[in-house]
C-alpha cells in the first residue's frame, strides 16, 4: 500500500499533461474597432471566419515601407479565399504622412491610422515597427512578426489557415 502514494501524483501530473496538450494554446485576438482612412467604422470580430494579417507600421519606418508591395501582393492572391489584410498606422505618426503615403502606393486593404493608440494597446503595447500578427478563422492568434515579414513564410501560413 505504501508504494502506490508516488503513483498519485504522477497520475495527477499526467492527467495535467495530457489536458493541456489537446488545450488549444492560442490567444483569442483582442476586440478592436477602428475606422477606415475613408470613414467606415468596423471592428476585428467582423472579420471572424477569414484568415487576418493586422499589420501596425509607419510611414518613417524603412522596413514597413519596403514591405507594403509583399502585403499587397499575399492581399490580391488570398483576399478572394477568405483573407484579409488589416493595416494600422502608429498613433505617432502624422495624420498628413499617413494619407499622403496611402495615396501614392496603391494598397488592397483595409488601412487605419490608430489615432488613439489603442489598437496598439490592445495588441499588447505594439511600440515597434512593422510588427504583425496573423490570425487564423476562429479569432485566434496564430503567429507574431516583428520585423519585415518574409513573404514567402507568410504566404505559406496563409495557405495552411486557409
Amino acid at each position: 500500500m505504501k508504494r502506490l502514494y508516488w503513483l498519485v501524483p504522477v497520475v495527477v501530473v499526467l492527467i495535467t499533461a495530457a489536458i493541456l496538450l489537446t488545450q488549444d494554446s492560442r490567444k483569442l485576438a483582442p476586440e478592436v474597432d477602428y475606422t477606415t482612412l475613408q470613414g467606415t467604422t468596423s471592428n476585428l470580430a467582423s472579420m471572424k471566419g477569414k484568415v487576418v494579417l493586422v499589420n501596425f507600421w509607419a510611414t518613417t519606418c524603412p522596413g514597413c515601407v519596403e514591405e507594403m508591395a509583399n502585403l499587397g501582393s499575399l492581399q490580391n492572391k488570398f483576399g478572394p479565399k477568405g483573407y484579409e489584410t488589416l493595416s494600422v498606422a502608429m498613433q505617432y505618426d502624422p495624420q498628413l504622412y499617413v494619407q499622403n503615403f496611402v495615396s501614392q502606393q496603391k494598397m488592397p486593404f483595409i488601412i487605419t491610422h490608430d489615432l488613439s493608440g489603442n489598437i496598439a494597446k490592445a495588441f499588447g503595447d505594439v511600440s515597434l515597427t512593422p510588427t504583425s500578427f496573423l490570425i487564423d478563422k476562429q479569432g485566434r492568434i496564430v503567429k507574431r512578426y516583428l520585423g519585415t515579414i518574409n513573404k514567402t513564410e507568410l504566404e505559406k501560413e496563409i495557405t495552411l489557415l486557409i
